[in-house]
């Protein structure tokens, strides 16, 4: 007897996963409850959860979500409805995609999940391939989206749509439609409804060229990210990323603005890889969405977050006040020797932003500095002088 290929691909990836209890997104739609019916049948309902995200972006959306988490309780599930608010942008499904797989985390994160998974098919990563390209895409970008990344798991991504179809129509499930799924005025939807069906015309089997692409690209891609592992996380040493080839350095970059929160596109890597092959010039900066990336002497990292100066908790008899060009200091690790601010500053490479906000503590009668932030007690100095901050513990670079 042949199995059914839905709970073939649900089995599959539910073997690789350590135990616990498993998420699953669920919008209503066909993809979606034929996996997550098949994985109520793989699991045992009592280790399943079903997310379903309302968006709040088409009138009865309210409605559809209800339905789902109430579908999903008759099967002995638990249900969760998360709703959220889109903020408003210039692609509206990048931020619908934004708040919803924030959402997702959040209930990860909420039941203790041991993975969420996600109901995107062949013809999903066909048309996210051919986004990318339509929009300029690097090698990474072809490869699509992958079968897992961290706690979130694509089961179905090798799968054909008819597979979802067949199986939801097999085991007589309800579906919702998503009002999104007809919405001209996104891009998926119009790449989807006018983009495929003409390339059909040229080649029929272009959703598997597509999807072969994206398998070949996943494999350049995991060649190339473990020779980039050393390099790809803040803060890098532009010396070193500097001697590997183009591709390693860009790779690099891009899992480092990765894991740092902060976007990017191919014009934001090649202005970060300029700099990190560029000269040490004190500091030179790039900005890139969500923040900015400075090179400061041989480091790159993004720029810190000062915030407010932290309260400092100063002995009776002593003041603080910032810095200034002139200010000298006998630093406890120098035995006494005199030197100025700016040069222990510049030795200690600490970035302008820090520099910037630099306090010290002097000793009221003659001024004398006993204490630098970044740089510590003066030489001679008791321990018992140092400022106690009411915040964060002291740093010294």
């Amino acid at each position: 007897m042949t199995r059914d290929p839905v709970r073939t691909a649900i089995d599959d990836a539910i073997a690789d996963l350590p135990d616990g209890t498993v998420g699953v997104a669920c919008s209503g739609g066909v993809d979606s409850m034929a996996l997550a019916d098949a994985v109520i049948a793989a699991c045992g309902a009592g280790r399943v959860v079903v997310v379903t995200i309302d968006h709040q972006l088409q009138p009865g959306s309210a409605n559809v979500a209800d339905g789902v988490a109430a579908w999903a309780r008759t099967r002995g599930a638990t249900a969760v409805v998360r709703r959220v608010a889109v903020e408003p942008q210039a692609s509206l499904e990048d931020a619908a995609r934004k708040a919803r797989y924030a959402a997702l985390a959040d209930a990860i994160a909420e039941h203790g999940l041991r993975a969420m998974l996600l109901a995107h098919t062949a013809r999903d990563q066909a048309e996210t391939v051919l986004m990318r390209i339509v929009r300029g895409t690097g090698p990474a970008g072809l490869a699509g989206m992958p079968a897992r990344r961290d706690r979130f798991v694509r089961p179905l991504l090798e799968l054909p749509r008819a597979a979802t179809e067949a199986y939801v129509a097999a085991h007589g499930l309800p579906t919702w439609p998503d009002p999104m799924n007809a919405d001209a005025a996104i891009t998926r939807v119009r790449v989807r409804d006018q983009v495929l069906p003409m390339l059909r015309a040229e080649n029929p089997a272009i959703d598997d060229a597509l999807n072969r692409l994206a398998a070949a690209s996943r494999e350049w891609l995991d060649a190339i990210d473990a020779i980039a592992e050393p390099f790809a996380a803040f803060p890098i040493e532009c010396p070193a990323l500097a001697a590997q080839p183009a591709a390693i350095r860009k790779r690099a970059l891009a899992r480092a603005l990765d894991a740092a929160g902060l976007g990017y596109d191919a014009v934001h890597l090649d202005q970060l890889d300029a700099i990190v092959c560029g000269p040490a010039r004190g500091e030179v900066a790039a900005d890139v969405p969500g923040g900015r990336v400075i090179r400061s002497y041989d480091t790159l990292a993004p720029e810190p977050d000062v915030g407010e100066p932290e309260p400092l908790d100063v002995p009776a008899g002593y003041t603080v006040r910032a810095w200034s060009a002139g200010d000298r200091m006998r630093p406890a690790r120098l035995g006494g020797h005199s030197r100025k601010l700016s040069d222990l500053y510049s030795d200690a490479k600490l970035p302008r932003a820090l520099r910037a906000r630099a306090r010290v503590m002097v000793r009221a009668t003659d001024g004398t500095i006993v204490w630098a932030e970044h740089v510590g007690l003066a030489f001679g100095e008791p321990a018992d002088l140092l400022p106690v901050r009411t915040a964060r513990s002291f740093r010294q670079y």
